[in-house]
């Protein structure tokens, strides 16, 4: 049984769901919460963050570490009166006048759906430089929240669980005869050896590995017997695995 199986989840694709908090779990704040209390909540739960929650559970924003800072640092503000030179200066001067979730928060807040994967989740905190996303459903209603730390849970996955993944990707979906070539994995690195029919499935089969969720890195010791990719063959079509066009039967 594979480690897809053992999960009933497609790992290659792991959703969010699969990784996030969910809601009846995740601290949250109201519009009004006071600026002391989400000091408070935020040092006691030891979070970085807190979804601001509006009427029906809507994510309305999120307020941070970094927002409560404005505060502290209003002895560095400009001079009362004077107006303020760049968005961003006048965003820190609201910030540290405020009293509240809705006067703190960062809206509109980046948010992702439970069925996208974990990978979309990645890119996005990367993009945006947050280390969370509000997990959202319909009409906005928070479902759950995603952490740099739950991305990471992946990297978590044991060697046996990924040797499985690999042999299941190229055997079962790729359609590559198992034939001629091995698969080592330690420490999440994985090792391809042996040869394969042609070179454009040598190359797939790295590029498809590497897409595994808790792969590290990879190895390619593989070599081919046919160079497909600047030849262009005469009669018979010479390509075989998952070129071949023929199914291989998925093995149980």
């Amino acid at each position: 049984m594979t480690g897809r199986e053992r999960d009933g989840i497609e790992m290659k694709h792991r959703s969010v769901a699969s990784v996030m908090t969910p809601a009846e779990q995740v601290v949250t704040v109201r519009p009004g919460t006071s600026y002391k209390e989400i000091a408070r909540i935020l040092t006691e739960r030891q979070i970085s963050a807190l979804p601001v929650l509006g009427e029906g559970d809507r994510v309305l924003g999120i307020v941070s570490e970094a927002d409560l800072l404005s505060k502290e640092s209003r002895s560095h503000q400009p001079v009362p009166g004077r107006p303020p030179l760049t968005p961003s200066e006048a965003r820190s001067r609201h910030k540290a006048e405020a009293a509240t979730a809705l006067e703190l928060m960062t809206t509109p807040v980046v948010t992702i759906t439970a069925a996208e994967d974990v990978a979309e989740a990645a890119r996005r905190m990367e993009e945006h430089r947050i280390k969370r996303l509000p997990v959202i459903g319909p009409d906005r209603r928070l479902v759950g929240i995603v952490s740099r730390r739950d991305i990471l849970r992946v990297f978590l996955r044991t060697d046996e669980d990924l040797l499985d993944e690999v042999h299941a990707l190229l055997i079962d979906d790729f359609w590559i005869a198992p034939e001629g070539w091995d698969v080592q994995v330690t420490d999440g690195t994985v090792r391809l050896s042996g040869r394969m029919p042609n070179r454009s499935t040598m190359r797939i089969a790295e590029a498809g590995v590497r897409r595994i969720e808790g792969v590290v890195a990879v190895e390619n010791d593989l070599t081919y017997e046919f160079d497909d990719t600047t030849a262009k063959p005469d009669g018979d079509y010479p390509y075989h695995g998952v070129f071949s066009g023929h199914r291989r039967a998925r093995h149980g």
